[in-house]
């Protein structure tokens, strides 16, 4: 079997290392030859690809990024997209897809499995958001990339008695924000699922310096205060119509400020948090999805995805990882509070 391998969506810590499992395994298992598609949906629908074998995937274990590049390309934006698809895996002699991806990329495979293209699904995402998967890779690695920048931003909130305020990302889903303030200490985490007083926030600043303390404010950038909306950068929408976010982070200092009269500054984290290697959590779940992944598509399971689950790795309908977005528990954001202010 000719198995193409693609990565979309934002470049995420531990991709290369499901690549490496998917060819370590399906070669030396089951003697398969493996194409890697180039910057996500954009290398099949161009016909952009690169031989896939053992030796091109050796030492790719800790390295970020990917090998294949990523894309936002939306075929299904694209007139003709589809046919020009089919077409090129036609003249490749492709005979399944492996898509790594989010909430975009994965949504593009289960349309594709629709019409007829036999596709297996690998989970990834940092924002954690994915549905019917307890944790993606990534998401482990930007908390401790996000921690390590609060435990180091804490020490700067005490000498100059400022307010610091970290936005970390997360459109739809705190997860990143939620599980790095708990870990980093923060005086108030604010996340999109729980629209937020400004008032309340100015509280806990407030309530922070009368203990000598400078408060650390993690916001992710989707968060919304409750008499608003999310602020974004501009008007302009990517290829699956997402607006681009920034700025709350910004917008909490400024209200800080003129509402305390306590100074306040915003570290934006953006990008720094799904570069470079990944964790040993990170490495070991996405090697066990690329090995998980080539044994489903070995087994003629298309339309699923690899999932993790309790410590288990299974196979869900492709379709139900993006029927909704996993978003963070009330309850669980309601055990965070108590450490607020």
């Amino acid at each position: 079997m000719r198995v193409g391998v693609l990565t979309g969506g934002g470049d995420c810590p531990g991709l290369n290392a499901v690549i490496r499992a998917i060819v370590r395994k399906g070669v030396k298992e089951y003697g398969y030859e493996f194409i890697g598609f180039r910057d996500g949906w954009k290398g099949p629908l161009e016909g952009l690809s690169i031989p896939l074998d053992i030796e091109r995937t050796r030492g790719l274990l800790p390295r970020g990024g990917t090998i294949l590049g990523s894309s936002r390309t939306n075929p299904f934006a694209i007139e003709g997209g589809v046919e020009q698809i089919k077409k090129n895996l036609q003249a490749q002699g492709i005979d399944a897809l492996i898509a790594i991806g989010g909430e975009d990329t994965l949504g593009v495979a289960t349309k594709l499995h629709s019409l007829g293209v036999k596709v297996i699904g690998v989970p990834k995402t940092i924002d954690n958001d994915l549905n019917a998967t307890d944790y993606t890779f990534g998401f482990d690695t930007a908390v401790n990339i996000a921690v390590e920048a609060i435990d180091r931003l804490h020490t700067t909130a005490e000498s100059h008695h400022r307010t610091l305020i970290v936005e970390v990302m997360g459109r739809h889903a705190g997860w990143i924000a939620l599980h790095s303030g708990l870990a980093g200490g923060a005086s108030c985490i604010l996340i999109p699922e729980a629209p937020f007083s400004i008032e309340k926030v100015c509280e806990y600043v407030e309530s922070r310096y009368t203990y000598n303390y400078a408060p650390i404010i993690v916001v992710a950038e989707g968060a919304l205060p409750q008499e608003g909306s999310a602020i974004t950068k501009d008007g302009t929408l990517d290829a699956f119509g997402h607006v681009k976010l920034s700025g709350i982070g910004e917008w909490l200092a400024q209200e800080i400020e003129k509402r305390t009269g306590k100074e306040a500054r915003v570290s934006v984290l953006g990008h720094i948090q799904r570069g470079g290697t990944p964790t040993a959590f990170d490495r070991v779940l996405a090697t066990r999805f690329g090995l998980h992944a080539i044994t489903a598509a070995h087994d003629g399971a298309w339309g699923s995805m690899v999932a993790l689950q309790s410590t288990h790795i299974v196979r869900v309908p492709l379709a139900s990882a993006t029927e909704k977005l996993k978003l963070v528990d009330p309850a669980l954001y309601a055990e965070s509070e108590i450490f607020f202010g």
